[in-house]
């Protein structure tokens, strides 16, 4: 069945996103309270938290340690579009926190529809699986009980990249930065991350690039112009 929109007027939208490392939290929030001072403005959260979370987890005595490494090993696979979704166990838990994530983008969209502009630090999207907030089973379905729960995922993100953010900044940086400032963060997805956030299109939204290495007051300033044209224009 094809996704319909809900062609009601909403409040704009502002997405920072890019790799981990990449100063979104802080400038979303700089944002915000730049845009705050001339319209009702609220921070939307999109993500799933599950990288702190399984930090968290780490931290448990005994059986934390193993847990941790189990459920990075999973989410490697299910993000991995070259291996096979690890059973329908993993699909299940996949599609859970999916249905998570379109739930805190459907109270985000209502916010909007009441008139509030919301910033976020992230933004759910199609042209990446696996990574940047895409869908979560990336991989090869093993049957096709695995293929429908993974059709129903796509569909689910299909009916939040219909919305197209009024503006994207995009924050481009280099592996090394992004280790230097994440040391505890694993080296490889980070190149993975940091090689497909031009692959971000957004539906074709609005797109800012900005190099998020430069000194940050002059990458606040350019982000702050951008959003001031963009909202002018909305």
């Amino acid at each position: 069945m094809a996704t319909v929109r809900d062609e009601r007027p909403v409040a704009p939208l502002i997405a920072v996103v890019g790799s981990d490392g990449s100063g979104k939290s802080t400038l979303a929030a700089d944002i915000l309270a730049h845009v705050a001072k001339s319209r009702p403005t609220e921070m939307g959260y999109l993500g799933l938290g599950s990288g702190e979370q399984g930090r968290a987890i780490g931290r448990w005595p005994l059986i934390g340690a193993p847990l941790q490494r189990y459920l990075e090993g999973m989410a490697d696979t299910l993000r991995d579009p070259q291996a096979t979704i690890p059973g329908m166990l993993a699909a299940r838990y996949a599609l859970r926190r999916s249905r998570k994530r379109r739930a805190r983008f459907d109270a985000l969209l209502e916010r909007r529809r009441e008139g509030v502009t919301i910033v976020t630090d992230r933004y759910p999207q199609l042209e990446v699986p696996g990574l940047h907030d895409g869908p979560i089973l990336a991989g090869k379905a093993p049957n096709a009980a695995i293929a429908a729960l993974q059709h129903r995922e796509r569909a689910l993100y299909a009916g939040m990249a219909i919305w197209v953010p009024t503006l994207v900044i995009r924050l481009n940086i280099d592996v090394d930065t992004v280790m230097a400032r994440k040391p505890d963060h694993d080296r490889k997805l980070i190149e993975q991350k940091v090689a497909t956030v031009p692959q971000l299109r957004f539906h074709g939204a609005r797109i800012v690039d900005l190099d998020a290495t430069m000194p940050y007051d002059e990458e606040l300033a350019l982000a702050l112009a951008a959003v001031d044209e963009a909202l002018a224009a909305a």
